[in-house]
């Protein structure tokens, strides 16, 4: 998932410090329940540690039913590909449903590279994947894009 749409007009002194605009505090908890609603309430949560993917989360974990744990990591802050699949390949063997939570352009290249299917990854949109196998041994199209989920539509 992509972080809710952010604030270009904060006070933050860095882009890791933007918080989310009204628009992006009102979508977050609507994909959360959306999630809530498809089934795929995650048993981990990997995120970015910038404010803006820390407020998305806490916006969308009561909508979403989240009651695991959540890593905040500075190695997925505009992180891509090799960030993330650093962090899959930790992954718990019992983890069923895991949600990565980061930026663009690293998150449209992320979903391209593991399902070989391209996704426009707009602020809020979270792109469902299913793995093929077990988490130590996905990489490169080793997963299916089932749907994206995209915040204005709901």
């Amino acid at each position: 998932m992509r972080h809710a749409k952010s604030s270009w007009k904060s006070d933050a002194p860095t882009d890791h410090g933007r918080p989310l605009n009204k628009r992006g505090r009102k979508a977050a908890p609507k994909v959360g329940a959306e999630l809530a609603a498809r089934g795929w309430v995650p048993d981990v949560v990997w995120s970015s540690d910038s404010t803006r993917t820390r407020e998305t989360f806490e916006r969308m974990r009561a909508p979403l039913g989240f009651e695991g744990e959540a890593h905040f990591v500075p190695n997925l802050y505009h992180g891509g590909i090799r960030e993330a699949q650093a962090v899959i390949a930790e992954m718990n063997p019992d983890v069923r449903i895991a949600l990565l939570l980061g930026h663009n352009p690293g998150w449209e290249e992320l979903v391209e590279h593991l399902s070989g299917q391209a996704a426009v990854m707009k602020t809020g949109c979270a792109a469902l994947l299913r793995a093929k196998g077990e988490w130590s041994e996905l990489g490169e199209h080793a997963w299916t894009l089932e749907d994206v989920i995209y915040p204005r539509s709901l």
